[in-house]
């Protein structure tokens, strides 16, 4: 038998009034195979004869035809019969009768009030858990300065590392460059008033009041809060953590309080550090053409519309950035379900959820400096 006639066919064709449906090859459900509606689409038949023609092998995809066919020759009262097909498929053809063919329910989709509905429900969900693993590390904190909390320093220390010296490359990098752009732009504006030197001030204060902080935090919630949720992922999956809350040693003490405490130290740092590197980045652009300002006339212009307030306004929201980085990733952590899908799930979430925490407060906190004139 060529290759054409092994694979599965159908063919339908009229004989009088008699719709005759010759089935042939090798029906397989893992392969394609006919659709009982093409044959039977273009003919309105008396009759129906569904007869086997070099039928090769045959699984339950042949089944399944034969009782579709069935049951289209029932809707349409119409009498049906089949010739030549082996006693096994007439017989689990048979067990399928009165049980109609399985079909795809159609995907359709939902209503507006079943989309709100369910999306209040997620949030409602999320802030309950949320809210309950604060509470946790509040409790934990109040056991750590009574001497009660199983927490290691040994631990913190390795992850103040891990967030802080290992991840000043690509901060400085994405600060640097963000430097550069802002000032670039800047650029354009200002150079149409002749206020070539105040190219300084917007960098200074873009940076040391909003991009510094941001752009360590982002990086650190992309590289950090999704290690801590696939750590934590991978821990749970392997019921580590189940086994610790079996020996009676908190997982709140011994895995997620120091890395929270470890990103609520390093942020402020990092966000110094990017700072700097914007600064550097903005002083570049600056000295180059068009602009030609020197370095220490753009330093001096830099100190005169940034003070300590600035900086004290992103080392308090860098901290902050800190606490909801290490939130984040270790509660999708924790909630990660037990597969290795659930890990990577679980880290993408704690990326989405620690940017979209940053994005609010950070608002939140522009609203309230500029209340209180900072």
């Amino acid at each position: 038998m060529s290759e054409s006639q092994s694979h599965a066919r159908a063919d339908a064709s009229m004989e009088g009034e008699t719709l005759v449906v010759r089935i042939g090859g090798d029906w397989r459900i893992t392969a394609w195979h006919p659709d009982w509606a093409d044959a039977a689409r273009k003919h309105t038949p008396r009759g129906v004869m569904v007869r086997a023609a070099e039928l090769g092998a045959w699984d339950s995809s042949l089944a399944l035809y034969l009782q579709a066919g069935r049951v289209w020759a029932a809707t349409k009262g119409i009498a049906i019969t089949f010739e030549g097909f082996p006693a096994a498929v007439e017989k689990l053809a048979g067990l399928l009768a009165g049980k109609g063919v399985p079909t795809a329910k159609p995907a359709c989709v939902p209503g507006l009030a079943t989309v709100v509905g369910q999306a209040t429900v997620k949030l409602w969900k999320e802030t309950k858990d949320l809210a309950q693993l604060v509470g946790e590390c509040v409790f934990s904190t109040g056991r750590f300065f009574r001497g009660q909390a199983q927490f290691r320093w040994r631990d913190c220390f390795s992850e103040m590392q891990q967030c802080g010296a290992m991840a000043l490359p690509i901060v400085g990098l994405v600060s640097f460059l963000v430097g550069v752009t802002i000032a670039y732009i800047g650029s354009i504006v200002v150079r149409q008033y002749g206020g070539d030197i105040w190219i300084s001030d917007l960098v200074g204060l873009a940076v040391f009041r909003e991009l510094g902080p941001m752009m360590a935090a982002i990086v650190l919630a992309g590289r950090t809060g999704a290690a801590y949720a696939a750590t934590l992922g991978n821990m749970k999956a392997n019921e580590e953590i189940d086994a610790l809350s079996t020996l009676g040693v908190s997982p709140i003490d011994f895995l997620v309080m120091p890395r929270i405490f470890a990103l609520f130290c390093m942020m402020p740092f990092l966000a110094l550090y990017s700072d700097c590197m914007g600064i550097l980045g903005g002083m570049t652009i600056a000295a180059a053409p068009p602009l030609n300002i020197p370095p220490n006339l753009y330093w001096a212009e830099m100190q005169t519309i940034v003070d300590l307030s600035t900086i004290t306004t992103g080392l308090i929201k860098a901290a902050t950035f800190g606490l909801l980085i290490g939130i984040s990733g270790c509660l999708r952590g924790m909630q990660a379900d037990r597969s290795a899908a659930g890990v990577g799930q679980a880290a993408t979430s704690a990326v989405v959820t620690g940017i979209l925490l940053i994005i609010i407060v950070d608002s939140i906190y522009a609203v309230v400096f500029n209340i209180l004139g900072w």
